[in-house]
């Protein structure tokens, strides 16, 4: 079986890209939420030219990655569920959801680290929010990231199948929940209890820290709810709303070159640690949250 899955990992996880991706990318010029400010020939191709590189550093960095070693873990006993007796469908839906745990945990540490926040802000800092925003990450982070995912899944003893399920689900969300596209908002509304949804990863993708500093999830929207990082709409709506952060303005800094040496550049400003100390000091008493009508939502 999983000799069977590892054959299989490549090609599922290419197809299940391509076809998520193809599908936002038409649904982003069909109905796209925001007007569009930076041409798309600037940002596409740098942007996928970072995803190139990312995918060629991470195969020479790593012998082995996610799924191989779940596979190598079952073979040899290692992690929890490789030595308790779990039925194989909770083994699957507890390590995807443990997966996924692990995933907002490390997003929130990329966010609060000084030095880790050099290297993720490079996400933030594209000036336009579409599908290829979600494959925007530096080189050192994503070595980082495989890094602590091989470590959670040698704990965790996963199966082999969930790894591989949770990798193309975690994918296909990126790609959902950064593209340009307009759901309508009763729906929205319903599906951001099961999945984030755009316009709630919208708002961690502000230019204000405290915006940018919330809704942390990738792929289960119920960690932010559960663990007080939710925010619901940005204040200025989602027309309104600047994305990117203060530092890096410019289409210059839009080019590959530029994104690779951002950790390098400026103070590690606009990040967890920064903004709650900015909410410290403009409140000392935090304000009730309050129900945005109908024309906010909208926005």
């Amino acid at each position: 079986m999983s000799d069977t899955i590892l054959a299989a990992e490549p090609t599922v996880r290419l197809i299940a890209f391509l076809a998520v991706l193809t599908a936002m990318v038409i649904w982003e010029v069909a109905a796209p939420r925001r007007r569009r400010d930076i041409p798309r020939v600037i940002r596409w191709t740098n942007n996928l030219a970072l995803v190139v590189l990312d995918t060629a550093i991470l195969r020479l960095t790593f012998p082995i990655l996610a799924v191989g070693l779940a596979a190598t873990a079952e073979d040899r006993g290692w992690g929890l569920f490789n030595n308790i007796d779990a039925p194989v469908w909770v083994a699957i839906v507890v390590s995807m959801l443990l997966l996924d745990l692990a995933i907002y945990l490390q997003h929130v540490m990329f966010h609060a680290v000084p030095g880790l926040w050099r290297l993720h802000r490079m996400h933030h800092a594209d000036l336009d929010f579409d599908a290829t925003t979600g494959l925007r990450f530096h080189p050192v982070e994503i070595l980082i990231s495989m890094g602590i995912k091989l470590a959670v899944v040698a704990a965790l003893g996963p199966p082999a199948v969930a790894v591989l399920l949770f990798e193309v689900l975690l994918n296909a969300t990126a790609l959902f929940n950064h593209a340009n596209i307009d759901l309508p908002r009763p729906v929205d509304r319903i599906l951001r209890w099961i999945v984030v949804t755009p316009d709630m990863h919208r708002v961690h993708h502000s230019v204000d820290p405290r915006e940018t500093n919330s809704n942390f999830g990738f792929n289960l929207p119920w960690w932010d709810r559960l663990l007080g990082t939710y925010v619901a709409q940005p204040a200025k709506g989602h027309s309104g709303m600047e994305i990117g952060i203060e530092q890096f303005r410019t289409r210059r800094d839009l080019w590959l070159d530029q994104m690779l040496i951002q950790p390098l550049r400026g103070p590690a400003s606009g990040g967890a640690l920064e903004a709650r100390s900015q909410r410290r000091r403009s409140s000392p008493v935090a304000p009730k949250q309050t129900k945005l009508g109908k024309d906010q939502l909208d926005r």
